[in-house]
């Protein structure tokens, strides 16, 4: 699923091209891209219509435009999952749709409409109150490095307080957000720590270093557009992210290690996997095969 970059790079792409339009027309096409919303794919284009998106936003993997009602300050998100292959796409009326488009809005000013193809149809739309400026539906998602109330501080000590392999703990969007898969590897390998490490058994400094780590790579991957696999996870414009040909753990099983040369395990983990360096990152003797 796309992590932080990723959906950040679709974040700016809508900002620059829908903040301040009135939708004229939704069409929500069957039920599973409106799954998430009760009343129903009708119910809920006849709530966007007429409604002015105010701007695109995002925490941690979660994406969101804010919506209002003529000048009124906004009150209400449309949530976008975007689940396995999710776009949200900028294009010209007379652009011929792709395949796989399951939702289609166009504006009052009659420029260029944005449409949501989903090839696997496990992403969609759902409507949130809006709190603060988050959806509720996901106030209970921290901060991510990215966030300007984003606390450092806070952030070491709870992972200082789990008893549980550090990565799991990465991962726990309710810890600090954005964290997948793709960029939890990268910074543990960065860091050389292996992923069964217990969180509690690292130095507050060295769970710093991890999450500046982490920080950091996501940075890297968001300069060029994210990390693109088969295609998905474009920008708006359908552009893919190239981190991909930067990656120096995840998905480099069997290749050198650009540190130390020793070659790059793939572990299972959960219902996934790691990649790791077994020189680089000692497996703890309590998680060894």
């Amino acid at each position: 699923m796309p992590e932080l970059p990723e959906v950040e790079v679709v974040r700016r792409g809508l900002a620059a091209h829908v903040t301040d339009r009135v939708i004229a027309t939704a069409e929500i096409r069957g039920h599973r891209v409106a799954r998430r919303h009760e009343p129903g794919p009708q119910d809920l284009a006849d709530r966007l219509r007429g409604r002015t998106l105010t701007g695109a936003h995002r925490r941690g993997k979660y994406l969101w435009l804010a919506l209002a009602d003529g000048g009124a300050l906004p009150d209400e998100a449309l949530i976008v999952h975007l689940g396995m292959s999710g776009q949200m796409l900028v294009a010209s009326s007379d652009v011929p749709e792709p395949k796989h488009t399951h939702a289609r809005l166009t504006f009052t000013d009659a420029g260029d409409e944005l449409r949501f193809v989903d090839q696997r149809t496990f992403g969609g739309f759902a409507l949130a109150d809006l709190v603060d400026g988050v959806p509720t539906s996901i106030a209970h998602i921290a901060p991510d490095p990215f966030d300007p109330v984003y606390d450092r501080a806070a952030v070491i000590a709870d992972v200082k307080r789990r008893r549980s392999g550090i990565k799991r703990v990465l991962l726990n969007q309710t810890v600090v957000s954005g964290i997948g898969n793709i960029y939890a590897d990268e910074a543990l390998w960065r860091a050389g720590v292996h992923g069964e490490r217990l969180a509690s058994s690292l130095t507050r400094p060295a769970i710093g270093r991890l999450l500046d780590h982490a920080r950091d790579v996501m940075a890297e991957a968001l300069e060029v557009g994210g990390t693109s696999f088969d295609e998905l996870y474009v920008n708006v414009n359908g552009a893919s992210g190239y981190f991909d040909r930067s990656l120096s753990a995840y998905g480099q099983e069997g290749r050198p290690c650009p540190r130390c040369g020793s070659t790059m395990r793939r572990e299972q983990f959960m219902n996934r996997s790691s990649t790791s360096c077994p020189r680089c990152q000692v497996r703890p003797r309590s998680a060894r095969l």
